[in-house]
């Protein structure tokens, strides 16, 4: 049975090496202060969330998301990362995840959850497209220089 709940400071290692799973997934190279400053302000809880997942007490995925503001109505929630281990795949504990983050916000009073993938990330978009609708929309992005 999969379990969903907050992550504990006994959850950092496993947590840390779940994120660095999703982050070698994007092929990206993240410094330690990056790490460390989320899991700080997933402690705070005020900016930003985290969720695990938990297989027989092992912590297995991951999502981390916060809420901002939106011009046209309610509060909305940004589903940031998702990442499960390997050998869960397919066993629900994505699909756990998002509803945990729906149940959540919901609860917040967000009108909605979104996210973005790589359109190259087929077993991931199989999922999404059962559990939400692709709107359509195509992302731009700066990047900007770290401020001194």
């Amino acid at each position: 049975m999969i379990r969903i709940g907050e992550l504990g400071a006994s959850d950092r290692g496993a947590w840390e090496e779940l994120f660095r799973g999703y982050i070698d997934f994007y092929k990206r190279l993240e410094p330690q202060e990056m790490y460390d400053r989320a899991w700080r302000e997933f402690e705070a809880g005020t900016r930003m969330h985290a969720l695990g997942a938990r297989l027989d007490d092992r912590l297995v995925g991951i999502t981390h998301f916060f809420v901002h503001a939106n011009t046209s109505g309610p509060d909305v929630c940004y589903l940031q990362d998702l990442f499960t281990a390997p050998d869960v795949r397919g066993k629900g504990v994505a699909r756990a995840l998002i509803a945990a983050v729906s149940e959540w916000a919901a609860e917040q009073g967000c009108c909605r959850v979104y996210w973005n993938t790589h359109e190259s990330n087929s077993t991931a978009r199989r999922l999404y497209d059962q559990v939400a609708e692709n709107r359509g929309f195509i992302r731009y992005q700066i990047e900007l220089p770290p401020r001194p």
